[in-house]
């Protein structure tokens, strides 16, 4: 059997609903919607981490980020970590990584050693992009470490990059990875950098709903992010181009997605870290070969089913400990049982984990603890309550109401439960009514009444 090309082409804090699939009519992605309906998309996809590294051990591993040990940035993944590379090139498929890694020695933004390179084989890439490049002065650093700038804006130069390897390993099974920064801010100049003459058209650009009633530095920012995205379509089409020249685009499985998303400075004072909606919900388009299957898919998925899906298009037998699920079935005929819910944890700004179902979003914050140097506390306080279907831009906490006491205990099992699934096993989750409502987490599963479709579907 022909093993498929695999490509992963991740962007950098893109909110799902910049895609006009998702609902944007500010026409910024129609590559992207052409695509994702020619393809599969999900409209329902979330990042179990918010913040730039972790979640990038997430889509390198397949695990939790307190499972890779990166739960925070500026920490190297382990050498011993069983990445998507290594699996693959196992397999006899050619690897490379284009763009920014952000899982290596924090002390070089720039070159990244042989063995940290998660085993991908190729390499032009930086560690930390943000901190050695600008919009237009694009810096990475290739096998031997020989620095490398490239022309151009810097989303069409790592995506010319891509275009190259594509060309020169199209008589290989490959899989490359491409991993731009936009549209992330540029973080020495707070500033969203979009191309030349791109931020004015999108001045009088739509808001959406959250982003209208909170503000935070939305005005002065969207229409730069929203340049950005423009551009990262046009790039992805070229992309796509360059797949169907070569006649590779039905040999191909092409996942696209980000990191996490953003919420310019609405719910605290940076742009991710928060378990909201703008923040982990991301853009999800699966398109060439296999995922063309003309889908929308409307479960929750997680960015923590990325590996399974890359591993089982590959025909590749998938290892002990991988926390998520292929999402192949639901681009199939198959009609699988599925997770009513998604798991987030939340580092650096709390300890914080939550719990997003289809009605829901539950969240509890480490009462003790560092959020720098812990990954995990004892005691967790239920913070955030928000009901999706009569408040679906989580304008309302609803934590303090005793009208919903009831279902925070519930919520409270089912949290307790995705947080055991993912190791932890040490801790106790306290309602926002403090003791009155402790609830022992240590359970066993038949001791979850409210949530036995959960359990049988993690089981």
């Amino acid at each position: 059997m022909e093993k498929h090309n695999l490509i992963v082409f991740l962007t950098d804090q893109q909110r799902g609903d910049t895609l006009g699939l998702y609902g944007n009519p500010s026409n910024l992605t129609s590559n992207l919607d052409y695509y994702g309906r020619r393809g599969t998309y999900f409209r329902k996809a979330f990042t179990p981490q918010p913040v730039c590294g972790p979640a990038r051990s997430v889509i390198q591993t397949g695990k939790y980020a307190t499972q890779t040990g990166c739960f925070r940035n500026m920490i190297p993944l382990r050498l011993t970590e069983e990445t998507v590379a290594k699996l693959l090139g196992r397999e006899g498929y050619q690897t490379g990584y284009i763009g920014k890694w952000h899982l290596g020695d924090p002390d070089s933004h720039g070159p990244v050693v042989e063995q940290e390179r998660g085993g991908y084989q190729y390499w032009l890439a930086a560690n930390l992009l943000e901190f050695v490049s600008d919009a237009y002065d694009t810096r990475l650093w290739d096998n031997h470490n020989n620095e490398l700038r490239l022309p151009g804006y810097r989303v069409d130069a790592l995506t010319d990059a891509a275009i190259r390897f594509i060309k020169e390993h199209q008589h290989h099974p490959f899989f490359l990875f491409v991993s731009l920064l936009e549209p992330h801010h540029q973080n020495h100049l707070d500033h969203y950098p979009a191309p030349e003459g791109y931020e004015e058209k999108f001045r009088d650009a739509w808001v959406p709903q959250d982003l209208r009633a909170l503000g935070g530095s939305t005005a002065q920012h969207l229409s730069g992010y929203y340049g950005m995205v423009k551009r990262i379509d046009e790039a992805f089409g070229r992309l796509m181009d360059a797949l169907h020249s070569l006649s590779l685009y039905q040999k191909t499985g092409v996942i696209f997605t980000s990191d996490h998303g953003n919420q310019f400075k609405t719910r605290n004072e940076e742009y991710k870290r928060t378990p909201h909606d703008s923040a982990i919900h991301v853009p999800m388009v699966l398109c060439g070969g296999r995922y063309d299957a003309g889908k929308e898919v409307k479960k929750l998925v997680s960015l923590i089913d990325v590996v399974p899906t890359l591993l089982e298009t590959a025909g590749v037998s998938l290892p002990d400990g991988l926390q998520g699920r292929s999402l192949l079935p639901l681009l199939d005929q198959r009609s699988p049982d599925w997770r009513d819910s998604v798991f987030i944890q939340i580092s650096e700004t709390q300890i914080g984990r939550a719990v997003r179902s289809e009605r829901w979003l539950y969240g509890a914050v480490g009462t003790q603890g560092d959020p720098w140097e812990d990954s995990q506390c004892s005691t967790y306080e239920g913070t955030y309550l928000y009901d999706l279907k009569a408040d679906p831009f989580e304008l309302h906490n609803l934590i303090n109401y005793k009208s919903h006491q009831s279902i925070e205990l519930e919520l409270q099992k089912l949290l307790s439960f995705h947080m055991q699934k993912a190791g932890e096993d040490d801790f106790t989750l306290l309602s926002s009514q403090g003791d009155k409502s402790r609830y022992n987490t240590l359970m066993a599963e038949d001791q979850y009444p409210y949530f036995p479709k959960e359990l049988k579907n993690f089981r």
